[in-house]
């Protein structure tokens, strides 16, 4: 679109005196300038999904700006983005069940395809051959190659043997080549394993609570935690020891006290870990909860604005970034995880949906959909960077997500 510009290539001038070499530069210089691609890394690159308009747009986050915009990706109303282990292409996963390969350099589509009615994101296998979408109908895992979108394997959630399919949420990826997920209508968590080859083996884990709506895995790769809708605590399925099953976790959370309404169900992808401890979205409550990873029972709560959704860490650990859902959801507040206080306020306006750190921590990068604006922050004097135009901008992506686990 007319309001996004790539960067203009510069010629070097050449001198008389290296004629041959002056040659073969001015030859390779123009098959550059005449590639459609120019050439450069991708480690400092951002997606932002525009939600309302079906686009992508590319964030540079060393220039700051928008250097390019990609549309026809469907309905992105709860749309999410992985990458490939390139960092080139990215994957995304559309409500509409589009799955769409694009290139973050070219700004392109590569591949696309409608593989289902209803879907509710993805995750892209460890040797990042194999990109699979969690699909709400018909219900199910689809898994595709990533170099071509055919697909490879279907693992339909059947309900006691019947037509009936489960609702899939929560799934990522593991190491090993595996692929975890729960299933919202019967209380399951599956491990899909593809480490022997494009027919998976599925282990199944039955009972583990009612109606698990998300998920997570810890940065590490070692355990798995569902989210309970339809009861109090959560399943935690420690993956380097299978065989003792899912265990419940802060079966206390909840019990005999009165919450609040619930205007959004918090994401579990937003949970913070720093250190020995994770920090914990309440749900209808105007609390962040501290949750002790060795023994995983909860050792504090801070009280803060609303009702938080998303927990970001900053990547040296030392503070938490915390989002809330309507009616304050112009407001985003700092935690200090060593002193558990609130260490600053932003108001970057309404409607702040998603927040995303740069690899180093240098920068965080925030949208705001009601304002239609991106707004980048430098984290540590809390003033802003840059502002930028989008309309209805939600998740932000960090092309450094390639490289790791769970996202």
């Amino acid at each position: 679109m007319s309001r996004f510009f790539p960067a203009k290539t510069r010629r070097s001038p050449f001198r008389p005196l290296a004629t041959l070499i002056a040659i073969g530069a001015a030859i390779a210089l123009n098959a550059c300038a005449s590639s459609p691609v120019a050439l450069r890394g991708t480690a400092d690159l951002a997606t932002v999904i525009a939600r309302a308009s079906g686009e992508v747009a590319i964030l540079d986050t060393s220039n700051k700006q928008f250097t390019g915009i990609i549309g026809g990706l469907g309905d992105l109303s709860h749309a999410s983005i992985v990458y490939a282990r390139d960092g080139r292409f990215a994957f995304v996963f559309g409500r509409d069940g589009g799955l769409t390969k694009i290139d973050i350099l070219s700004h392109e589509i590569v591949a696309r395809t409608l593989q289902a009615g209803n879907s509710i994101g993805g995750a892209i296998s460890q040797d990042g051959k194999l990109v699979a979408v969690a699909n709400y109908e018909p219900g199910g895992v689809r898994v595709f190659d990533t170099e071509t979108l055919e697909l490879v394997a279907d693992i339909p959630t059947t309900i006691d043997g019947g037509p009936d399919r489960s609702k899939v949420i929560g799934l990522v990826d593991a190491p090993g080549n595996r692929f975890v997920f729960s299933l919202w209508d019967t209380g399951e968590i599956w491990i899909a394993d593809f480490s022997a080859g494009n027919t998976p083996s599925v282990t199944r884990y039955q009972n583990i609570g009612i109606q698990p709506y998300d998920a997570l895995i810890t940065p590490d790769g070692r355990y798995y935690i569902a989210g309970l809708f339809g009861e109090d605590g959560m399943a935690l399925l420690d993956l380097w020891h299978l065989q003792s099953g899912p265990q419940r976790i802060l079966d206390h959370y909840g019990k005999g006290e009165e919450r609040l309404p619930v205007y959004k169900m918090p994401h579990l992808e937003g949970w913070a870990i720093a250190g020995k401890r994770a920090f914990v979205p309440a749900v209808g409550r105007h609390e962040v909860l501290v949750i002790d990873t060795e023994t995983w029972q909860e050792v504090g709560r801070i009280p803060v604005h609303g009702q938080p959704v998303f927990v970001m860490a900053h990547p040296d650990g030392r503070h938490v970034w915390v989002n809330f859902s309507v009616p304050d959801y112009d407001t985003v507040q700092i935690i200090d995880t060593q002193t558990l206080a609130i260490d600053g306020e932003l108001k970057p306006g309404t409607g702040v949906l998603h927040m995303e750190f740069s690899p180093r921590g240098d920068q965080v990068w925030l949208s705001v959909r009601d304002d239609n604006k991106v707004v980048g922050y430098d984290p540590y004097t809390l003033k802003p960077i840059a502002e930028l135009p989008l309309p209805s901008p939600s998740g932000i992506f960090m092309s450094d997500r390639a490289g790791r686990i769970g996202l």
